[in-house]
């Protein structure tokens, strides 16, 4: 059964699998101070390290969390709580519920944000909190973050980058980039449901937390950390590599669908493992359960929006009109074979056929 879902959450790595196996023995917790205790930290602190590493910080400024969306909220909270905030007008869900009263920044036909216009907004008014996601999780464009850090820095801004799509699955630095926090996330990795991170630059690590406690991360997120959890995370992570070589078979499933009269969402720089295909006439939610039952998994847009019958934000805001409620997103997993491809194929096949007869009934 094809599981083309990834971007909702990868299927487990099996270097995460054992990993977790392993730090499980551990019985300690982190804060204690006796040897089992001190085991768990050595474990927490190694991965710290690692994942800090891979993606271009310092150990002493990541903050691990509950997953992506709280590494998210932490940045809004933490970075934003003096600034006004200017987000994309594609950003996930967890960013738009974090700051809803933010001022938007437009996007092309393609997704990618208007820079331009971005100069502009930061020219008008006091220092702002910049929040641009690195790649999409419905179409997989990639943004031009590190010309928008260089604009922040110009004019003084903050950015965070929601790296959740992004990581592990290409080139993702946070010094590089010039972003002042990355979000991050176990499970779109790979890795188990449940950890995240919030990596931050070294100007502005010492940041309010979000969840009080006893003084976990430096004071910047209360809560017992799950050893286990992160040691499968940061597995993952060092798992992870570029998506490229999908490439080939995310194209070879775009060209099936358009065979079938579908339309591409989004046709710039992507992820290679992610396409967005809409089917003009037929109600996405009516797509995914038509594949479903032929043993298909995909998604109509960002699965925290499943069961909810309306238009994608992220189509919309590329003016895609009526589409932005006809589109499916297909993203390859890690593992997806050809044989994967071939049974989208011809069950996306039979699923238009089938879904497209009555509308062509109508219009003769």
């Amino acid at each position: 059964m094809p599981y083309l879902d990834a971007n909702a959450s990868e299927p487990l790595r099996p270097q995460a699998r054992n990993a977790m196996l392993a730090a499980l023995a551990v019985t300690g917790n982190p804060a204690s101070v006796h040897a089992a205790g001190r085991a768990a930290r050595r474990l927490l602190e190694d991965a710290r390290e690692a994942l800090a590493r891979r993606f271009g910080g310092r150990p002493a400024d990541l903050v691990f969390t509950s997953g992506g969306t709280e590494a998210d909220g932490l940045a809004i909270h933490g970075l934003g709580a003096d600034r006004r905030v200017i987000m994309g007008a594609t950003e996930h869900d967890a960013v738009r519920a974090a700051a809803p009263q933010a001022a938007i920044l437009p996007v092309d036909h393609n997704g990618l944000a208007d820079l331009a216009h971005l100069a502009t907004q930061l020219a008008e008014g006091p220092a702002a909190l910049v929040c641009l996601m690195l790649a999409n999780n419905e179409t997989g464009t990639i943004q031009p973050i590190a010309a928008a850090a260089a604009l922040c820095r110009r004019f003084g801004a903050l950015l965070h980058v929601d790296a959740v799509q992004a990581a592990g699955r290409m080139a993702v630095d946070l010094a590089a980039l010039g972003a002042h926090s990355l979000a991050l996330s176990s499970h779109k990795m790979g890795g188990p449901a449940g950890a995240g991170a919030l990596l931050l630059a070294p100007e502005v690590s010492h940041i309010a937390p979000l969840i009080a406690g006893g003084g976990q991360e430096r004071g910047r997120r209360g809560g017992t950390p799950p050893v286990a959890v992160i040691a499968g995370f940061v597995a993952a992570a060092l798992a992870a590599g570029d998506v490229t070589a999908l490439g080939p078979m995310r194209d070879a499933a775009e060209q099936a669908a358009l065979d079938c009269g579908a339309l591409v969402c989004g046709t710039g720089v992507r992820l290679g493992n992610t396409t967005c295909l809409a089917l003009p006439g037929v109600r996405a939610d009516a797509q995914v359960i038509a594949l479903d039952l032929e043993g298909v998994s995909v998604s109509a847009g960002a699965a925290c929006s499943s069961g909810k019958v309306q238009s994608s934000h992220v189509l919309t805001a590329m003016g895609l009109g009526d589409l932005a409620g006809q589109a499916i997103r297909v993203s390859l997993p890690w593992n997806a074979t050809v044989a994967d491809i071939d049974a989208f194929a011809a069950a996306y096949a039979r699923m238009a056929t089938r879904m497209r007869r009555p509308l062509a009934a109508r219009a003769a």
